[in-house]
């Protein structure tokens, strides 16, 4: 049988969704046979040890904001600001320590407790909040330390013996967190399953490369801040699984036959504004957030989030199946990195998308919850705008407190940017028009 448009466009978010609710059923299932579980973070997953162990995975951040997706972060934001939390603590934390003193609650089922907690220090909040799991359940914490970038991307390179001396120290912590695994749940750790969730992984990583570089497609093919944040929830959840890797090929389908066909996620795709997107969407409004957007024409073609927020999974990186825990700690050192870079040092990667996708404007949204993410933006504006032909758009809200979100405000602010476009549109189009072959004479004969 021969799929039809129906079949195809669409599919990402239909099968997206199911996999997802199903993801959380067997986390619920999970909390009622108090099966073994392992909290880890987004960034610098160590998900393939965890899953090699046959733990189920735990990603605190997605449980924080499906709380704000779902409209009921405030409840859980305030129960922890009643236990002393300040209102300026990253709100993924507070929402999750909620969660806990609620017995797991949550608005897509139950989360099972931890049994121990696996970090990198990608973020500087992770050392904090693990330490809030281990005085509650009283669990082991496992910090694997990566070196960071000593400079800024682009203008050092370090010596292949530099390098090699931080995977060493990566893999040695590696070694460690498998002797801790294998304490905890009693399995003698098995290469071969390691394996094979790296295989799978490896599958993911090359459909989801392809997803992002087809955005390159005129009109774009998905709206990386909109679509993009629902493709990374299954890429970090289903990471390293069978289901994970036939999802993204398939998605990979439906978006070559969108740029084949040119199907726009907007409605009408001549109006389109190519925009990219930096930091964290705004989850307390997150469909009306996108509205804003999209009903000017505006189309997020690629967006920070999606580099840094996808374990590694951007990067032009496979796992060396032949030595897997050498690779394994090879591409947790790359994906810490890149995400801090992603983070910290957005220049050359905005001003290089700029190019890459063709965009007319960049969306600077530093949120209160989140230092880390927001660092730097107004410098990073100044450059980008010194640098390329575009607008830049510089707007404040929060990815879970809806108490700091106006939407009046940042509607007068978007439709004054889009305001800005279209009239450098209408300039360029009359620019275009009078510099044309034969414009001058067509302008005066009857």
């Amino acid at each position: 049988m021969t799929a039809t448009t129906e079949d195809i466009v669409g599919r990402g978010a239909r099968d997206g969704g199911e996999l997802f609710r199903n993801w959380y059923d067997g986390l619920t299932t999970a909390a009622a046979k108090n099966e073994k579980a392992a909290y880890v973070f987004v960034m610098g997953s160590l998900a393939e040890i965890v899953r090699t162990f046959d733990l189920h995975c735990v990603f605190p951040e997605i449980n924080s904001l499906q709380t704000a997706v779902r409209h009921c972060s405030d409840e859980y934001l305030s129960l922890a600001e009643d236990h002393g939390f300040s209102p300026d603590v990253c709100g993924y934390v507070k929402a999750d320590y909620a969660l806990q003193l609620r017995g797991g609650e949550h608005p897509m089922g139950r989360i099972p407790p931890p049994s121990i907690a696996v970090q990198t220090n990608a973020c500087n909040t992770y050392l904090k909040w693990s330490e809030i799991w281990e005085r509650m359940y009283d669990i082991p914490v496992v910090t694997v330390d990566v070196p960071g970038s000593r400079s800024a991307p682009g203008t050092a390179v370090l010596s292949g013996e530099s390098v090699e001396r931080d995977r060493q120290y990566v893999l040695y912590q590696i070694k460690e967190l498998i002797s801790h695994l294998e304490t905890l749940t009693g399995k003698k750790f098995d290469v071969d399953r390691l394996r094979e969730v790296l295989r799978l992984t490896n599958r993911m990583g090359r459909a989801w490369r392809r997803v992002l570089e087809l955005n390159r497609a005129r009109p774009a093919v998905f709206d990386a801040m909109m679509e993009g944040t629902i493709y990374l929830g299954v890429a970090n959840a289903l990471r390293g699984t069978e289901e994970g890797a036939v999802y993204f090929e398939n998605l990979v389908e439906e978006m070559e036959y969108k740029a084949e066909h040119s199907i726009s996620p907007l409605v009408d795709h001549d109006k389109e504004h190519r925009l990219v997107f930096v930091g964290v969407p705004c989850y307390p409004i997150f469909r009306r957030f996108y509205q804003l957007f999209s009903e000017w024409g505006g189309v997020f073609v690629s967006s920070t989030y999606t580099w840094f927020a996808s374990g590694g999974l951007n990067l032009d990186f496979e796992y060396d199946l032949e030595n897997p825990v050498e690779s394994l700690a090879e591409g947790v050192m790359l994906s810490v990195q890149r995400a801090g870079d992603s983070m910290l040092f957005h220049d050359k990667y905005l001003l290089d998308g700029i190019d890459e996708f063709g965009a007319d404007g960049v969306v600077y949204h530093p949120i209160k919850s989140c230092r880390t993410v927001s660092t730097s933006l107004a410098d990073s504006r100044r450059v980008v705008l010194a640098e390329r032909d575009v607008l830049c758009l510089y707007i404040e809200s929060d990815m879970m407190d809806k108490r700091v979100v106006s939407e009046a405000q940042l509607k007068n602010r978007i439709d004054a940017f889009f305001e800005g476009l279209e009239s450098r549109r209408i300039r360029k189009a009359t620019a275009g028009t009078a510099a044309a072959p034969g414009a001058e004479q067509s302008a005066t004969t009857p």
